[in-house]
C-alpha cells in the first residue's frame, strides 16, 4: 500500500496493525459491533486498561439515514459514541468507528436504481459522519437483477457497484475538513443475512482461494475504471468465510488446517489482510489461531449481548431469591418483560427460531443468537431494566448469592477489583467476552499513550 496517513490518528494505527499481522501473524483487532450502551462502555473500559485503540462498527440494517432499527442516523450514532466517550473520559482519538455491510441491502427489495441510490447516500452519510473503516457490500441481487435470487450475484455486478459506493464515499470524503483521515475500505463479502447465519446443520464451506482471487482482481479493475486508484490503495481487508458461524443452538468451530491456502494467499498475492465475519462464542485457542492466519479483524456482535443478557438474567434470579423475600423494592420483572416485548414484536427473531411453544421459548431467552439484543431497547424493558438496577443499587445483594451465580465477578468483588454494584457486575461479564478477543488479538502491539 503506497498511501500515507497523517501520524497519529487512528486509521493510521489501523493500517499498521494489518502490515504487522501480515510480517508476524501476532497483530489483529476486534470488532465490537453493537449499539449496546453496556457493551460500548464495557469496551471504552478495555481499550483505556490496554491502552489499545476500540473500533466500533454499525450495520446499515442498524443506523442508516433513516434510522434503522436503533432509530440512529450515522451522525447521531457518532454523536452518542462520542458523549458516551467524554462521560467516560476515553479519548476520541483512540476510537475507530467502522461501517458494516453498507450496501443495498436493507433496500434489496427495491430496483437496482433505487436501492444503489439509496446505498450510495448510506456510504456518504457514513463517511460524513466520521466513520474511517467501510464495508462496501453490494453483493445482495435486488429485485430485478437477473437469475436465480438464491445465488450470488456475478463478481462483475458486484464490483461495480461497490466501486460505485466507493465513489460516493471518496466524494463524501472530500467535503470534509482538511485533516480529516481518509476512509479505510473492506470489500468482500461471506455474510448471506447481516445478524447471523441460519444454518443449523452444516458448517458454511471455506472461501477457495480462486474465489477471493477474482473477487479481489475484478474490484481492483472497477476501481481503476472509476479512477479510484488511491481509494484501492487504502483497501484494508477482504472479507472471506474461514469456516466460523453460528445459529440458534450450534457453534461451528474454526479448523485452521482448512484456511492454510488462505493464509498463503493473503502473504504472497493479497498481501493484504481478511476480515472474518460471524467470529461469537469461537474459543481463545480459535480466535489467537485465526489472527495468526491473517484474519486480523475478527467481527463480534451477539455474543457481547448475550454476556449482557447472561448478567442481567443472573441479577434478575438474585433479584428475586433475595430482595421479594425482604420486600425491600418493587420487583423488577425484567426477564418477564422482554418475553413480553418479544411476543409481542415477533419480526425479530421468528425467522430464526425452530420448534414447538417450548422451544420457542428456550430459544428467546438463551439462543447464541441471542435475538433478544433487538428489544432492550424497548421502552417497557428499558424501564424494568432501570428498575432491577435501582434495586440492587439500594439493597446490595449478599456475597454469597453473587458466589452462586456470578462467580467470577464475586472473586472479583473480593479482592477488590470490582464493586457490588449492578451495573458494574454487567459490565465485567461482558469484560469477559471482550479480554478474550483482546488475549487473541494481542492488542498490546499498539499499546499507546494517545
Amino acid at each position: 500500500m503506497s498511501y500515507r496517513f497523517q501520524p497519529g490518528n487512528s486509521s493510521e494505527k489501523l493500517l499498521q496493525l494489518s502490515r504487522a499481522n501480515l510480517e508476524k501473524g501476532s497483530a489483529g483487532i476486534p470488532s465490537l459491533c453493537s449499539a449496546n450502551r453496556f457493551v460500548l462502555e464495557a469496551g471504552m473500559e478495555h481499550a483505556s486498561r490496554e491502552g489499545s485503540l476500540l473500533l466500533v462498527e454499525a450495520t446499515s440494517n442498524q443506523v442508516n439515514q433513516y434510522g434503522g432499527y436503533t432509530g440512529q442516523t450515522p451522525a447521531q450514532f457518532a454523536a452518542s459514541l462520542g458523549e458516551l466517550a467524554a462521560q467516560r473520559q476515553f479519548p476520541a482519538e483512540q476510537m475507530i468507528l467502522g461501517g458494516d455491510h453498507l450496501g443495498p441491502h436493507v433496500w434489496k427489495a427495491e430496483p437496482a436504481s433505487s436501492a444503489m441510490a439509496k446505498a450510495c447516500e448510506l456510504v456518504r452519510s457514513y463517511v460524513t459522519a466520521g466513520f474511517t473503516k467501510i464495508h462496501l457490500d453490494a453483493s445482495m441481487p435486488c429485485t430485478d437483477d437477473p437469475g436465480d435470487r438464491l445465488k450470488p450475484l456475478a463478481d462483475e455486478i458486484v464490483s461495480a457497484r461497490q466501486a460505485e459506493l466507493c465513489q460516493a464515499a471518496e466524494l463524501a470524503f472530500q467535503r470534509l475538513p482538511p485533516g480529516a483521515p481518509p476512509p479505510l475500505y473492506v470489500i468482500g463479502t461471506e455474510v448471506p443475512i447481516p445478524g447471523g447465519e441460519l444454518a443449523e446443520s452444516k458448517a458454511p464451506e471455506v472461501t477457495r482461494v480462486e474465489d477471493v482471487a477474482r473477487t479481489v482482481e475484478c474490484s481492483r479493475e472497477a476501481f481503476l475504471r472509476l479512477g479510484l486508484e488511491e481509494a484501492w490503495d487504502r483497501v484494508l481487508a477482504v472479507v472471506v468465510q474461514p469456516g466460523v458461524e453460528f445459529g440458534d443452538s450450534v457453534v461451528f468451530a474454526y479448523d485452521r488446517g482448512k484456511v492454510r491456502a488462505l493464509g498463503e494467499f493473503a502473504e504472497t498475492v493479497w498481501q493484504r489482510v481478511f476480515e472474518a465475519h460471524s467470529t461469537d462464542y469461537q474459543t481463545p485457542t480459535a480466535l489467537r489461531q485465526m489472527v495468526q492466519d491473517h484474519f486480523a479483524i475478527l467481527k463480534v456482535g451477539p455474543a457481547l449481548t448475550f454476556a449482557f443478557r447472561e448478567a442481567v438474567f443472573a441479577l434478575a434470579i438474585m433479584e428475586e431469591e433475595y430482595l421479594d423475600s425482604h420486600r425491600a423494592a418493587k420487583p423488577s420483572k425484567v426477564r418477564t418483560v422482554l418475553e413480553d416485548a418479544m411476543l409481542q414484536n415477533p419480526g425479530y427473531w421468528n425467522k430464526y427460531y425452530r420448534g414447538n411453544d417450548a422451544a420457542l421459548t428456550f430459544s428467546r431467552k438463551y439462543s447464541y443468537s441471542d435475538r433478544s439484543r433487538y428489544y432492550w431497547p424497548v421502552p417497557a424493558v428499558e424501564k424494568a431494566l432501570e428498575q432491577l438496577i435501582l434495586n440492587l443499587s439500594h439493597t446490595p445483594l449478599p456475597l454469597s448469592l453473587v458466589s452462586q451465580y456470578l462467580p467470577r465477578q464475586y472473586w472479583a468483588v473480593r479482592e477488590g477489583r470490582l464493586t457490588n454494584h449492578p451495573v458494574d457486575l454487567i459490565r465485567d461479564k461482558i469484560l469477559e467476552v471482550i479480554s478474550i478477543y483482546g488475549g487473541a488479538c494481542g492488542l498490546d502491539f499498539l499499546a499507546t499513550t494517545f
